[in-house]
């Protein structure tokens, strides 16, 4: 079996250099290094050390992927021509070094890798950086790394970064969560120099290469101008606790019911009025009611956040089989299709029927309307198109006016129900939601009469119902309506 020596070359120079490391180097056998942009190669070229680099693949590929998957199947090669090879690195092999990575996870059963460890950068990063609590550090690679990946309550250390164009992006991402002027350290592990910059500046820095770390410090809690979900958990955590607020100590799963209902309401009109500011705040406030739940069963042991994170996130990967698994969807219906496909699946339904019953009581009737038709129209139980529907509504109509000249209140409840259950299959078909424009009338209404008793001279109940309906009339102009 051919053997791949992998060699740490440090974060220093050539005295820091293990003995192992400066043995292997002299063993005779052919030296290859991923760059020589190492000042330790010159060193041990001075030493007449022998030593090939692969700087030219980083001119001849466009994309870093490219550059390693070529790097690593060259040495493959070589280590079969030669049978034995070093593979320096800088750094420790074991710290962001993509082809000792892709070597051990794609090559071990095939050749054998021996590694020689050195100081890693990210050893003397940490030291360069100067923190005084390192009780959390989380490492991201720059060119893995999202705008999810970052921890404001950790000091984020960012890995090689290696060009202009990494730190432009990089920038970009951390914008996402730090404010423009949050300061960042880069830090050069070789020239072991520490600069303290803006986060908007990032990309105006000219020098940047693979001993570039940033550095983020987590935000201290009585500077804090950025939260995560942790700091969230963490604050209902303390609420809830023996020292914190007697009302929120003394909530139930069902004496929350009503605000989680509140609540999505409050984020509907605030995207209805267009208002991104209040949408912000109202989205963080039917937040809050899913970490107070989940709070209230991690105290009594059956649920906590983290079951109805993996809960969720597990359902977005069943019912998109076309995005997660094998199955294609070119078109939204064939992307709703598979949904539903997956969610009857995953629910175990055995009928049509049972699919149906399967529709939330909780929900309000309008909603639960348009779901159970919107169910049954799947398997083929509907109007060939809204005509059908709108006819529909026209003998609801008079079903229901010939049983309100009968005065049969039963009948008459029956016919209402039939007549509004016409009216939603009907908002079905022109995808308008019956709540959402239910609302909007409630509101407009409201704005209305708001109209009427700003603009009246008298009090409304000393008004004529004919005085009321001529404001009425005229609080329509303003609104175009």
């Amino acid at each position: 079996m051919n053997t791949i020596q992998i060699i740490g070359m440090g974060s220093g120079k050539l005295h820091d250099l293990t003995l192992k490391a400066f043995n292997a180097l002299n063993e005779g056998i052919p030296n290859y290094s991923r760059t020589d942009r190492h000042p330790i190669i010159n060193e041990i070229k001075d030493n007449n050390i022998e030593i090939h680099t692969f700087d030219e693949y980083f001119e001849k590929y466009d994309t870093f992927e490219e550059i390693y998957n070529n790097i690593t199947i060259k040495i493959i090669e070589l280590s079969e021509k030669y049978g034995k090879i070093n593979y320096c690195t800088a750094g420790s092999p074991f710290y962001s070094d993509i082809v000792t990575k892709k070597l051990i996870d794609e090559y071990k059963d095939k050749i054998n890798i021996i590694i020689i460890d050195g100081m890693s950068f990210l050893d003397k990063c940490i030291k360069l950086c100067g923190a005084s609590d390192y009780k959390s550090i989380k490492i991201l690679d720059s060119l893995e790394v999202d705008e999810f990946s970052f921890d404001v309550n950790s000091i984020n250390i960012i890995t090689q970064v290696y060009d202009e164009e990494v730190a432009s992006q990089l920038k970009i991402k951390l914008m996402e969560t730090y404010s423009d002027d949050f300061m960042v350290q880069i830090i050069d592990v070789l020239d072991e120099t520490v600069k303290k910059i803006p986060l908007y500046e990032l990309d105006q820095e000219k020098k940047y290469g693979f001993s570039t770390y940033f550095c983020i410090n987590s935000i201290e809690k009585s500077k804090k101008t950025v939260y995560n979900i942790n700091n969230l958990l963490q604050i209902m955590k303390i609420l809830r606790g023996p020292e914190g607020c007697h009302w929120d100590k003394k909530q139930t799963h069902k004496s929350l019911r009503q605000h989680v209902i509140e609540e999505a309401y409050e984020v509907v009109d605030a995207i209805d009025n267009e208002d991104i500011d209040n949408l912000v705040e109202e989205l963080g406030d039917l937040l809050l009611q899913v970490i107070f739940h989940s709070q209230i069963g991690s105290e009594e042991g059956y649920l906590n956040f983290n079951d109805i994170v993996t809960r969720v996130c597990n359902k977005m990967y069943s019912r998109h089989p076309h995005v997660f698994g094998n199955e294609k969807a070119n078109t939204l219906d064939e992307a709703l299709n598979s949904w539903e496909k997956a969610k009857q699946k995953e629910k175990n339904t055995n009928t049509y029927t049972e699919n149906l019953k399967n529709v939330s009581k909780s929900l309000s009737p309008l909603s639960r309307s348009y779901k159970i038709q919107k169910r049954a129209a799947n398997v083929g139980f509907d109007w060939p198109n809204e005509t059908g529907a709108l006819n529909k509504i026209k003998e609801e109509l008079f079903e229901f006016i010939e049983e309100y000249k009968n005065m049969d209140f039963n009948k008459m409840e029956n016919e209402f129900g039939d007549l509004l259950f016409a009216m939603v299959n009907f908002s079905r078909f022109m995808n308008i939601n019956p709540d959402v424009a239910l609302n909007k009338t409630i509101n407009k209404f409201i704005n209305r009469f708001e109209f009427i008793e700003k603009n009246s001279t008298k009090d409304l109940k000393e008004m004529t119902l004919q005085e009321m309906d001529e404001l009425w009339e005229k609080s329509k102009i303003p609104y175009g309506i």
